[in-house]
């Protein structure tokens, strides 16, 4: 089971760093993502920036999150 999300730091380019409950810490690009219409919003830079932690995963609005899986398993180990 992937753990849940508890910290996330918004980086230059699209980029997040996630801590997982079990001190993990991932990188992760979100440029790829920006494409696909439930991501597109995010290209508006001040949206990006409102990224917050909800129920272990990261959120942006009610419409538009991204699970802890994808952020565990597609993340790049720091």
């Amino acid at each position: 089971m992937t753990p849940d999300v508890v910290q996330v730091k918004l980086l230059a380019d699209y980029c997040l760093e996630t801590v997982f409950e079990n001190g993990e810490r991932r990188w992760f690009d979100m440029k790829p993502l920006l494409s696909y219409p439930a991501f597109s919003a995010l290209t508006e830079q001040n949206l990006f920036m409102k990224a917050y932690i909800a129920y272990g995963t990261v959120v942006w609005n009610d419409e538009i999150d991204l699970s802890p899986d994808t952020l565990y398993l597609r993340g790049r180990p720091l």
